[in-house]
C-alpha cells in the first residue's frame, strides 16, 4: 500500500494511504492589506534576490504622558536632547546601517479609519532627525544602555531639539494645547517614520518590528530647569492610531516573472508578507465522496533555504480558502504549517480541511498560503514546485477509509 511505510501504526488505522495527488501551485498579489493598529509596525528596507525591494515605514499619533506639564518659565529651561525610543519586537534580514527619517504629519489620523499598506498621509518636507545623526545601525539583539540603565533593546532616534523648544513654548504660552490629548493631537497630528536607502544592493538590508504599545516606546525630552535635570515623555500606545506603509517593487525579479507566467510556479512559487500569497490546488480530491472518512492529510511543502541565511522562512504559515469559487473573501482553515529545519519544509495537518471538501461543506477552490504574520512582518518564502530541480517537491499524504 503506497505510503504505508511513512506512517506509524497509531496513524494507520487500517486505512488506505495515497500520496499520488497532483498539486498545482500559483501565486496571488495582495493589493489591499489592512495594516492599522497591528501588533507591531515595520520599519526598514531590504532587497531580495527573488522578491525585489521591500520598504516598510509607519505613521502614528503621539499622546501626552501627562497633561498640563509644569515646565516653569521658558527662560529657565535648557533642552539637552529629544529622543524617540522604539522597542524592538523582532527583525528580518541583516543589521547593516540605514538612514532614518522622521516627519511631522500635516493630516489627522483616526482610530475609526481603515488604513492599508498603500495608504499615505501628507507630512512636512523636512526631517526632524538631528542633522548628522540620521545613519543608525540597529541592534535588536543586545540591551540598550541609557544613562547607566540597561533596557530592553530599542532603536533610539535623536530629534532636533527645536521641536522640543516649540512644544515647551506652546505649553507655557497659556494655551490649552497640553490640557488634553485631543487638544494636543489637534496641534501636533503625529509622525511619519521611514528609512531612505536608495543604494541598497541585492541581498542587503533588513526590516525591524516595533511594539508601539510598549511603555518603553515613547518620545522623551531631556532638559534642565534652573539647572535641575528633568524629562518629559510623550507616548505612542494602544489609544493612538497607527499603520504601516509598505512598498514592494518586484519588477524584473522572479516573483514578478512567475506572477506573469503562472506555469513557472511548477518550478518554484512564493509567499511574502504584505504582498504575495501562494495558492495550491489538488484537483484529485474529487476522487473522494461523502462515504470517505479522512484519518490523516499531511501536506509537506519543501522550501529553498540554507540554515543561517539572513532571509528566514519564519516559523509558521497559515492556510485559508474560499467557501465557493464565487466567494469574495477567504475563510481561515484554523490550520498552521510548522517549519522544520531538519526537513527544510513546512508540514501541516489538513485533515479537517480535506474532510470539509470531501463532505462538500466547501468547494475545492484551493488553499491560500501566507506567512503567519502577513500584516506585521517582512517574511518571505520560496517553495519548491512540483517540477523543482531540487531534491524534494510538495506532497500530500492522505489516509482514509470507506464506510
Amino acid at each position: 500500500m503506497l505510503g504505508k511505510e511513512l506512517i506509524d501504526g497509531s496513524s494507520y488505522l487500517n486505512g488506505i494511504t495515497t500520496d499520488t495527488f497532483a498539486l498545482i501551485p500559483s501565486i496571488l498579489w495582495e493589493d489591499s492589506v489592512v495594516t492599522d493598529n497591528a501588533a507591531n509596525v515595520v520599519l526598514g528596507s531590504y532587497v531580495d534576490p527573488k522578491f525585489g525591494s521591500f520598504d516598510g515605514s509607519f505613521y502614528t499619533q503621539v499622546r501626552l504622558a501627562g497633561v498640563n506639564p509644569n515646565f516653569g518659565s521658558p527662560s529657565t529651561i535648557a533642552v539637552d536632547s529629544m529622543v524617540i525610543a522604539l522597542e524592538y519586537a523582532g527583525y528580518y534580514g541583516d543589521l547593516s546601517t540605514q538612514k532614518f527619517e522622521v516627519f511631522a504629519l500635516n493630516e489627522d489620523l483616526n482610530n475609526d479609519s481603515t488604513y492599508y499598506a498603500f495608504s499615505t498621509k501628507t507630512y512636512a518636507p523636512t526631517s526632524l532627525v538631528t542633522p548628522g545623526k540620521e545613519f543608525l545601525t540597529p541592534n535588536p539583539l543586545s540591551n540598550t544602555v541609557v544613562g547607566g540603565d540597561s533596557l530592553q533593546a530599542q532603536l533610539r532616534i535623536s530629534l532636533d531639539t527645536n521641536l522640543a523648544k516649540q512644544w515647551i513654548t506652546e505649553a507655557t504660552s497659556g494655551s490649552n494645547t497640553f490640557a488634553s490629548n485631543e487638544n494636543f493631537q489637534n496641534y501636533f497630528k503625529g509622525l511619519y517614520i521611514r528609512t531612505d536607502n536608495p543604494s541598497q544592493a541585492t541581498g542587503q538590508g533588513g526590516v525591524f518590528y516595533f511594539n508601539l504599545n510598549d511603555p518603553a516606546t515613547k518620545i522623551t525630552i531631556y532638559y534642565k530647569q534652573s539647572g535641575a535635570k528633568k524629562s518629559y515623555d510623550l507616548l505612542m500606545n494602544s489609544t493612538c492610531a497607527d499603520f504601516s506603509h509598505v512598498e514592494i517593487n518586484n519588477t524584473g525579479f522572479p516573483s514578478e516573472t512567475t506572477m506573469n507566467n503562472p506555469s513557472q510556479a511548477m518550478q518554484e512559487f512564493y509567499a511574502q508578507a504584505f504582498g504575495i500569497r501562494a495558492k495550491l490546488v489538488a484537483p484529485g480530491l474529487s476522487q473522494f465522496t461523502k462515504n470517505h472518512l479522512i484519518h490523516r492529510a499531511e501536506l509537506t511543502l519543501p522550501i529553498q533555504y540554507q540554515t543561517g541565511y539572513k532571509y528566514k522562512p519564519g516559523l509558521n504559515i497559515s492556510f485559508a480558502t474560499k467557501k465557493t469559487m464565487n466567494s469574495q473573501g477567504y475563510i481561515n482553515t484554523g490550520t498552521l504549517g510548522i517549519y522544520t529545519d531538519a526537513k527544510k519544509a513546512f508540514v501541516a495537518d489538513l485533515r479537517s480541511y480535506i474532510q470539509a471538501v470531501v463532505n462538500q461543506d466547501i468547494e475545492n477552490t484551493g488553499l491560500i498560503i501566507s506567512p503567519r504574520f502577513f500584516i506585521n512582518s517582512s517574511e518571505r518564502i520560496v517553495f519548491n514546485g512540483p517540477n523543482t530541480i531540487n531534491k524534494e517537491s510538495p506532497a500530500l499524504l492522505i489516509t482514509y477509509t470507506t464506510f
